[in-house]
């Protein structure tokens, strides 16, 4: 009786590890907010993320996200300036809007 060979495997592809991503200069670049913008985030230079981040923290604060659909966003005085005069923001509208306010 003959006996079968082992078939021989693949080597195994070694993944490079990958280290902390960095993160994109232009989003870290600080920006100074318009005197609109600055009502809502801070009149200091901060960047494009932060200015995120503090919009988003602002929202919440005033309980200002739609509440049927999360997604839409039902400005105050402060936000209607930045978003132009509407009343209600989609939030992918949102950062486009801002950044128009953003030098």
């Amino acid at each position: 009786m003959a006996k079968k060979k082992a078939a021989k495997k693949p080597a195994k592809k070694v993944a490079k590890k990958a280290g902390k991503r960095k993160p994109s200069a232009a989003f870290m670049k600080p920006m100074t907010p318009s005197d609109k913008l600055a009502a809502v985030v801070g009149s200091k230079a901060i960047p494009r993320t932060e200015v995120t981040k503090k919009l988003w923290a602002y929202i919440k604060k005033n309980g200002l996200q739609d509440k049927k659909n999360r997604r839409n966003i039902n400005a105050d005085t402060a936000l209607k300036a930045v978003f132009g005069g509407r009343g209600t923001v989609n939030m992918f509208e949102m950062t486009k809007l801002v950044s128009k306010h953003l030098k």
